[in-house]
């Protein structure tokens, strides 16, 4: 079987390379970045089996099967939580928890000699994986905002939220009790920390709750307004470019 190592900690690499001579394999490479694993693939016969760490010293691993299409089947060596690999536990890879355990490297050798994977499903985990650290599973979105008003301090649930809006260059939380809160970040810094189900930002000013919508009406320029329930201060109108988008949310 034709293997090699894909793994920026040399020791690891090593320790890795060892492992499977244990096992009568020999690693035919040990590459240790993205730029270096690039220019391999680019003049030489791809193996039929990848070990890969997810993070190199130059970048994510998942860089190099953008400037090259890889053919081999690969097992993820990865340090990063468990949460990941349950999620994503699928026949046709396999992910090994560092530090590797000799039995889990050679149960999943086995598994991949027992049913060789296709490569369209490696690259459908790929970018499974992929959209996991961009967006991951145990994210937390805010569910209450604290407002300081005078000596006293309010609490408001995400649920009780209208909408975020800017106006003279400040943020304003309205709830649905018809008040306005100071707030001191910018839309910006909010948008990350919203649940992007319930929340929308509708343009540069606005970010609106779901729930909070009483009626949507056609406007000028092929743009949408939003109506909300107890607020009246400022038009919403979705911009032209994100019309598409907010009726998908909507569904």
């Amino acid at each position: 079987m034709n293997v090699i190592i894909i793994e920026d900690e040399k020791p690891s690499a090593r320790r890795l390379q060892r492992m499977l001579s244990e096992i009568n394999i020999e690693a035919k490479a040990m590459l240790h970045s993205v730029s270096e694993a690039v220019d391999w693939f680019e003049s030489n016969e791809h193996p039929d089996l990848i070990l890969l760490d997810i993070q190199l010293s130059d970048g994510l691993s998942f860089e190099i099967f953008e400037s090259v299409a890889v053919n081999s089947a690969i097992i993820f060596t990865t340090a990063y939580d468990e949460y990941a690999l349950k999620a994503f536990k699928l026949n046709s890879i396999d992910y090994l928890l560092k530090p590797i355990d000799d039995e889990e490297l050679k149960t999943a050798i086995d598994k991949f000699q027992a049913n060789h994977p296709e490569k369209n499903n490696i690259l459908a985990d790929i970018n499974k994986i992929k959209e996991l650290l961009t967006n991951p599973l145990d994210k937390r979105f805010k569910k209450r905002f604290t407002f300081k008003i005078g000596q006293h301090l309010r609490v408001v649930e995400a649920s009780k939220v209208v909408c975020f809006y800017s106006d003279h260059k400040a943020t304003y939380c309205h709830t649905s009790d018809k008040k306005n809160y100071l707030m001191d970040v910018s839309l910006e810094h909010l948008e990350d920390q919203l649940d992007p189900k319930i929340f929308y930002r509708v343009n540069r000013k606005f970010i609106i709750h779901m729930n909070a919508i009483t009626d949507i009406i056609s406007y000028t320029n092929s743009r949408l307004q939003v109506k909300l329930h107890g607020f009246s201060e400022l038009d919403i109108i979705v911009s032209r470019e994100r019309v598409k988008d907010f009726k998908t949310w909507l569904e």
